[in-house]
């Protein structure tokens, strides 16, 4: 922020071009995924160079490369390509399937549906990816519809709230480590205060669930194989992350262990693992060119005022600390449905979350907490959101059809806002925790 610098609305005008550009296109195509999203990015950069012209281009794109070049956004960078690689090296030596037929194989048959929102809660938190783990058991979910008799769309809504579950909670979720690196606060820390917020929505999905399916039942008994060595990997990661290990070292050793277990089981060779671990870190590709030119469109945004207008517009409605936590959250869930991309409406809503939780007191975990929740939020529900259209597209049926059996995604809305309106979870002043941590030692 520059010293007696006023805000400036046409500062904002490269997200209005990104937005403009990406709602455009997708009403256009009927697809907002038909156009890379890295295009209206890039398109948003180039405006956002262009503006200001009181400095000169090589100024402007200096400071552009500084926003780049930002410490938090390259260890996010990083953080995203190892998830990437542990996620594909995992995937193709059969650690979901695995996974999946594990919990098939222990569920109940009078509770499958609720047990497929468990599994999918599992999954989904274990392999940090809500898309990935709707492909892994939507065909599965729409299998158990058709032999009860459940609804086809209440069966892939349960897929949906389990997949943005762990979407919201997975250490190596693209939500969770962009949540936390833009806040400054641990990923350990932001999983214990989300975990409370969330936990009674999930708890009360499983209820519903099993309540309203409970008289459609069929056995699925030696009906699925599994081998507990490919699950391991998970477990590995979700523990040493949970542990308060270092997330990348976590990620290394993760990536190395479902190696070794590949290697082992015949899943792939040395040559195939290396293969596994380029597929997934080219995956991510994407993702780090647009967490790339985001911050480099904030750093732009932020020097020619449009930061400072949104905090001054905001701050003048906002009263409290309270109130600083629903403004941030309406922005987010705003952003959210604008884009249908909650890792984007995160990386991009982050900085000005920041700010504004830094001028109220608000703890960056509970910022970091709501920013994951309401876009998950958010993104679980819009019929035009990737998750509810691929989970639509495996039983051909209309997104729309799905909405109203998505019990999770409202509940966690609900439990969220409360969480706002109550306060809650109580946290324990960061720099209170520490004094408390020396005396111990002492």
């Amino acid at each position: 922020m520059i010293e007696g610098k006023k805000g400036n609305p046409w500062a904002l005008l490269p997200f209005f071009v990104f937005v403009a550009v990406y709602i455009i296109s997708g009403i256009v195509t009927n697809d907002f995924y038909a156009l890379p999203v890295t295009v209206p990015f890039l398109l948003a950069a180039l405006v956002a160079l262009a503006m200001n012209k009181r400095e000169s281009f090589n100024a402007k794109l200096e400071r552009f490369c500084l926003g780049a070049a930002d410490t938090n956004i390259i260890l996010m960078c990083i953080i995203f390509i190892l998830a990437g690689a542990f996620a594909q090296v995992a995937k193709d030596m059969g650690a979901v399937d695995s996974t999946v037929n594990l919990g098939l194989s222990l569920l109940p048959g009078n509770i499958l549906i609720a047990g497929v929102f468990v599994i999918a809660c599992f999954i989904s938190t274990s392999i940090g990816t809500s898309m990935g783990t709707i492909a892994a058991i939507a065909p599965m979910a729409v299998g158990i519809a058709a032999k009860t008799g459940v609804p086809v769309e209440l069966a892939l809504a349960a897929v949906v709230g389990g997949s943005m579950f762990g979407d919201n909670l997975s250490m190596i979720s693209d939500t969770t480590i962009a949540a936390t690196k833009t806040q400054g606060c641990e990923l350990k820390d932001k999983f214990r205060v989300n975990f409370k917020i969330v936990l009674p929505a999930a708890i009360l999905t499983t209820i519903i669930l099993a309540v309203i399916t409970s008289g459609n039942e069929i056995s699925l008994t030696g009906a699925y194989s599994y081998s507990l060595v490919k699950v391991l990997p998970y477990i590995f990661v979700l523990a040493g992350a949970l542990l308060g290990g270092n997330v990348i070292l976590i990620l290394i050793f993760g990536t190395v262990f479902s190696g070794v277990v590949g290697i082992a089981t015949g899943a792939f060779n040395i040559v195939g693992f290396a293969q596994s671990v380029g597929k997934g870190i080219t995956g991510m590709s994407d993702l780090v060119i647009m967490s790339l030119l985001i911050s480099g469109i904030v750093e732009l945004v932020k020097y020619n005022g449009g930061i400072d207008f949104i905090i001054d517009f905001i701050i003048k409605r906002i009263k409290s600390k309270k109130g600083a936590e629903i403004g941030i959250s309406v922005l987010i869930s705003i952003v959210d449905a604008c884009t249908a991309n909650n890792t984007i409406a995160i990386v991009m809503v982050g900085p000005l979350a920041k700010d504004i939780a830094d001028r109220f007191g608000v703890d960056p975990r509970k910022t970091a907490s709501l920013l994951d929740t309401f876009s998950c939020f958010v993104q679980g529900i819009i019929p035009y959101g990737a998750q509810i259209l691929v989970a639509a597209g495996v039983a051909k049926i209309s997104p729309i059809l799905v909405m109203k059996y998505l019990y999770y995604p409202y509940l966690m809305g609900i439990c969220a806002i409360i969480a706002i309106l109550t306060g809650l979870p109580k946290l324990t002043p960061i720099k209170e925790k520490i004094n408390l941590d020396n005396e111990q030692v002492a």
